[in-house]
């Protein structure tokens, strides 16, 4: 699966994975963002709680969006695949300006959501400019390789990871959340180490990637992203680790990126924010 081909008289939108638990009331920077990035209070904003279990989730975003001052912004409740065909939830998504997928499991959205109309149409928007975020799980399923599950630990291993096809808006990255706060390096470069093609975005909670057209990564948020690039990998063992057994990478690089700090696809180049001139004092 690749994203979906773009006319070349619109821009493609924003991918904007979080990795949970973003802030939403005392300074909710991410969600700001993305409904500047939206339009703003005049933006349209589609909200899929589908990989949540929990049958408030839908609507405290709908009430936290509108409390941003976005005037339209709707849960589309999609429980079953049949939900995903219903030319209501077509017409609202194809008027939007952004959908937001809500955390949960990540397999709710794959297996309810995937091959559907519904994907296909958000697909074929973000390619013609609407802006899609996912938190958690939602941010897990954006990209072609989807992160299904996996096991802590920093060391990859041929079963630290089960990956699943997911929504296919990039096939560039390999996205991972709640990254440092349940330690899941091994299982972010056991999914590259399968497919050293992609780069790896490992999301802190309340921190998020946007992702702009051209494929250009901007960090907004309280954590950290660990940027993985297997480009230079010289070296793998992957294909002779047996379950349980360690498997070596070598050179692979790795970038730590916080607020401001950005990376570009193309050119495979990380950079941090330019840290304030001081001004020394005069004698």
């Amino acid at each position: 699966m690749s994203p979906s081909n773009h006319s070349h008289d619109a821009e493609r939108g924003y991918i904007v994975p979080i990795g949970g638990a973003e802030e939403k009331l005392d300074n909710p920077e991410i969600l700001d963002r993305f409904v500047e990035i939206c339009g703003g209070r005049t933006a349209r904003i589609t909200i899929i709680p589908t990989a949540s279990e929990l049958p408030d989730t839908g609507r405290n975003y709908e009430k936290l969006f509108r409390r941003l001052g976005v005037k339209h912004a709707r849960v589309l409740q999609m429980l079953k695949r049949e939900d995903c065909h219903s030319q209501k939830f077509l017409d609202y998504i194809e008027a939007s300006q952004g959908v937001f997928m809500t955390g949960g499991n990540q397999l709710r959205l794959s297996t309810t959501l995937g091959g559907t109309p519904v994907a296909q149409m958000i697909r074929r928007r973000n390619a013609a400019g609407m802006h899609v975020a996912g938190t958690s799980a939602g941010a897990a399923f954006m990209p072609e390789h989807m992160i299904a599950g996996g096991d802590e630990g920093s060391t990859p291993s041929p079963d630290k990871v089960t990956l699943a096809p997911g929504l296919g808006l990039t096939n560039n990255f390999i996205i991972d959340q709640h990254f440092r706060q349940r330690d899941r390096l091994g299982r972010l470069l056991t999914a590259l180490a399968y497919n050293p093609f992609a780069v790896g975005i490992g999301l802190d909670e309340d921190t998020a990637a946007f992702i702009k057209p051209g494929d250009c990564l901007e960090v907004v948020g309280s954590g950290g992203i660990t940027i993985i690039d297997p480009s230079s990998l010289s070296y793998s063992s992957m294909d002779q680790a047996k379950r349980g057994e360690p498997v070596s990478l070598i050179d692979v690089k790795l970038h730590i990126l916080i607020a401001g700090g950005r990376f570009e696809i193309s050119s495979r180049e990380a950079s941090a924010e330019p840290r304030e001139q001081i001004q020394e004092p005069g004698p």
